[in-house]
């Protein structure tokens, strides 16, 4: 019996101080990554109002684990998760030598990024979709694993060599703000609107919400077994 408690003890401590210090990199990462966003902002916001003033470009701060950044039409949303994960054992990331060099590298904090318009949040249309841009893991070590869509053009699927810096959490923001630019909203065919229900014109208060497309997630890779 005692065998037993001393190894649920161990595992226990193995994986709560592995988990504590993948905590702490995240949560520095994520309050970076806030100071690049209200960076990028406040430069973003002096060019465009010189062209037209009209043109919207703010940084919200909703709480310690998430803020927003709206420009024009569009409304990013950044999340850190509070929980440490783990992936998939047929996950590309587990299968690296990498990870299997060091039992504590199979954990992950990590840091969303969402797409909305930001008419759905403003007039709370429930039923508006959105969409994820890009997730990054990081782990024991201060290293980073990137996925996302493939119009963010980043590949940095290689987490032995991918160290965390400032300049990388600029590179996110700039791209999933380019990303969600370029994306236009398309109208719904004109056979899916031709009859609505009373309860959608009332609950919904809308009766023709165009969607992004073209969003591509790019979840299979080959693997990098460093």
């Amino acid at each position: 019996m005692e065998d037993r408690i001393e190894a649920i003890y161990e595992g226990l401590r193995q994986k709560s101080t592995t988990k504590q210090a993948i905590f702490r990199n995240t949560k520095e990462a994520f309050d970076q990554l806030r100071a690049c966003s209200v960076t990028l902002v406040d430069i973003l916001k002096e060019r465009v109002t010189k062209v037209d003033a009209n043109v919207i470009i703010e940084y919200r701060s909703v709480n310690e684990f998430e803020f927003h950044i709206k420009f024009s039409g569009d409304l990013l949303i950044f999340i850190m998760h509070s929980n440490i994960i783990t992936l998939p054992e047929d996950h590309e990331l587990m299968k690296s030598r990498y990870v299997e060099e060091d039992f504590r590298r199979r954990f992950f904090g990590h840091i969303m990024a969402y797409n909305f318009m930001a008419d759905s949040i403003k007039y709370n249309r429930l039923n508006d979709p959105g969409y994820l841009l890009g997730r990054i893991l990081i782990n024991i070590d201060n290293h980073f694993y990137l996925e996302g869509v493939k119009q963010l053009d980043l590949t940095y699927n290689d987490m032995a060599h991918n160290k965390l810096d400032p300049g990388i959490l600029r590179l996110l923001v700039e791209s999933a703000m380019i990303a969600s630019v370029n994306n236009d909203l398309v109208a719904p065919d004109v056979d899916e609107i031709r009859k609505i229900t009373v309860k959608q014109k009332l609950e919904e208060q809308q009766v023709s919400t165009p969607q992004k497309v073209g969003f591509s997630f790019s979840y299979q890779r080959t693997p990098q077994m460093y």
